[in-house]
């Protein structure tokens, strides 16, 4: 496990405790998703708003921690500060908002809506005829929504090159309408499409880079454990949904995450 996903794993898990909120499994699932975008794309943690940024919308909006947290450690803002979240009038909620929160690009408490709001902001990057990226995660699980295909069917028509998905195969649809093959589906819908270990850092960052071939969307398929790094909630994933550790089990988390590390 690359060190610096280690110490974001433990803050999602050390900040969850001390709130009582968070969506655990989920939020390990894309960290390496996340870190991989933010160290690849064009952005800048001391003007959140500059114009030349890429865009980076998480639509799997229950994983916000995991936003927060990656975020902090990029200097948008003092971790200390995400220690709040979920708390009455905190700015960090435990769905991202984004007139609360610097970097953060869109609100995606609805599943199913980010991927359409990037879509929106791929064509008007790609009309103002600027060679900016826009990068979203969705969920397997949000994937039964028909908003997410109407999407990609729509980003395909425009040919969004500009435009990248990234599937966080954990496994989360199985307790739903399952999307078996879910690279065969986005080729269908048109897209480029490349699988990868997604808890691997630069097999990730590999799979950004390039443009895809007569301005497909690319999409990349990530395969992940809902609940990396800790056995508990790996082998847990649906007990831990919106659960936080108690007072016994955070140094047990935390003690399996350096376990995991060696």
């Amino acid at each position: 496990m690359n060190s610096e996903c280690l110490e974001i794993r433990k803050d999602i898990v050390r900040i969850s405790h001390a709130s009582g909120h968070g969506h655990i499994p989920s939020c390990f699932s894309v960290v390496e998703l996340l870190y991989a975008i933010y160290h690849f794309m064009k952005h800048d943690p001391r003007n959140p708003q500059w114009e030349g940024r890429d865009i980076c919308i998480l639509s799997k909006g229950h994983a916000a921690l995991a936003h927060y947290c990656i975020l902090a450690r990029l200097g948008y803002f003092p971790i200390e500060r995400v220690y709040s979240f979920g708390a009455f009038l905190s700015d960090f909620g435990c769905h991202a908002d984004r007139f609360k929160v610097a970097g953060i690009e869109a609100n995606t408490g609805s599943l199913g809506h980010g991927i359409g709001i990037a879509v929106g902001v791929a064509l008007g990057v790609k009309l103002q005829g600027s060679n900016r990226q826009v990068y979203t995660i969705i969920g397997d699980g949000e994937a039964n929504e028909g908003t997410v295909w109407e999407a990609v069917l729509v980003a395909d028509s425009l040919k969004l090159g500009n435009l990248t998905i990234l599937y966080d195969n954990n496994m989360s649809h199985s307790r739903g309408l399952q999307v078996m093959n879910p690279e065969k589906k986005f080729a269908a819908f048109g897209c480029q499409v490349l699988e990868v270990n997604g808890h691997d850092v630069q097999e990730v960052q590999q799979a950004l880079l390039g443009k895809t071939d007569g301005g497909a969307v690319k999409a990349i398929i990530a395969h992940t454990v809902k609940g990396f790094g800790c056995r508990l909630l790996a082998e847990n994933p649906y007990e831990w949904h919106g659960k936080s550790p108690t007072d016994e089990q955070l140094p047990m988390l935390l003690e399996e995450l350096d376990a995991a590390a060696v």
